[in-house]
C-alpha cells in the first residue's frame, strides 16, 4: 500500500493524489509511488482520464532537499535518471491528463504539473522552476517540456532566474491553461477530464501519442508516425461505432464503447 500517493478513480476519473503533508516534497520514495500509480492509472480499463492533485493547500514544492544535500556526483548518477523516467511515466500516461495546482508547484513540482498534458490553476498559484538557486538546474525534465509549452526564450528566463510565476502571467505565456477561484481548482480540472470519459478511448490514445511522438522528431517522421496511427484505428469498434452514428444522426451523437 503506498504511503503518499494514491490512485482514487470515480466516474471514469482516476485521481493521482500525493499526500505528503505539509509541502507534498518530492522524495525518492514519492518518486516511486508516482511511477507505480501512474502505472496503475494507464492499465486500468475504469480509468478514462487522470487528475493529478496535490491537495487543497499546495500542489508539491519542490524535491526532497534534505535528501539531496549530502549527494554526491556519483551518487546522483544513480539517482538522476530514476526521478526523471518516474515524471516520464506520468507523462506517458495514454489517456488525457489534467494537473490541478494549488498553492506551489515548484521545481519538481512545477516539473510533475509538465507532465500533464493541460493544467488548472488557483489564481493564487505560484509555479517556477528556482533550481539555479541551489547552483543546480532542473532533472526532472524542466528545460525540455517547459521550453516545448512556453518555448525557449521564456523557459530560459524562468529557469535563468529561479523566479516564481504568478497564476496570470502563466495563464499569459502557457503554463497553464485555465486559472480559476483555489477552492474550485479540484472541480474544474475533475470537469475538463470529464470531457474525454466517453470519448473513443483509441483514438484519443492514438491522438496523444502522435502529438507528443510528433514534437520529439522531425516534421516528416512526424507524419509517417500520424498516418500509421491514423490508418490503425480503423480496426477498433469506435471508428464503426462514430463513422455509423455521423452518417446515420450527424456529428457528435456516437456512443463510444472504448474499444
Amino acid at each position: 500500500m503506498a504511503e503518499f500517493v494514491r490512485l482514487e478513480v470515480e466516474g471514469g476519473v482516476g485521481t493521482v493524489r500525493l499526500d505528503r503533508p505539509p509541502m507534498n516534497a518530492l522524495s525518492t520514495q514519492v518518486q516511486e509511488e508516482l511511477r507505480a500509480a501512474a502505472t496503475a492509472a494507464s492499465e486500468r480499463a475504469d480509468v478514462r482520464a487522470v487528475v493529478l492533485y496535490g491537495g487543497e493547500k499546495v500542489f508539491a514544492a519542490g524535491a526532497d532537499i534534505k535528501e539531496m544535500v549530502d549527494v554526491d556526483y556519483a551518487a546522483m548518477v544513480e539517482r538522476a535518471g530514476p526521478l526523471s523516467s518516474a515524471f516520464d511515466a506520468v507523462a506517458r500516461i495514454p489517456k488525457p491528463v489534467v494537473a490541478a495546482v494549488t498553492g506551489y508547484a515548484l521545481g519538481g513540482g512545477c516539473e510533475l504539473a509538465l507532465t500533464a498534458d493541460f493544467r488548472v490553476c488557483g489564481d493564487n498559484a505560484r509555479l517556477g522552476q528556482p533550481e539555479i538557486l541551489l547552483g543546480i538546474i532542473p532533472g526532472g525534465g524542466g528545460t525540455q517540456r517547459l521550453a516545448r509549452l512556453v518555448g525557449p526564450a521564456k523557459a530560459k528566463d524562468l529557469v535563468f532566474s529561479g523566479r516564481f510565476v504568478g497564476a496570470e502571467e502563466a495563464l499569459r505565456i502557457g503554463l497553464v491553461d485555465r486559472v480559476v477561484a483555489p477552492d474550485d481548482v479540484y472541480s474544474a480540472a475533475v470537469e475538463m477530464a470529464s470531457r474525454y470519459v466517453k470519448g473513443p478511448a483509441a483514438a484519443l490514445r492514438a491522438a496523444k501519442a502522435a502529438i507528443d511522438g510528433g514534437l520529439d522528431t522531425d516534421l516528416a517522421t512526424g507524419l509517417r508516425l500520424e498516418t500509421h496511427l491514423f490508418a490503425s484505428l480503423f480496426a477498433t469498434e469506435d471508428r464503426v461505432i462514430g463513422m455509423r452514428s455521423f452518417v446515420e444522426n450527424g456529428p457528435g451523437k456516437a456512443e463510444f464503447v472504448g474499444r
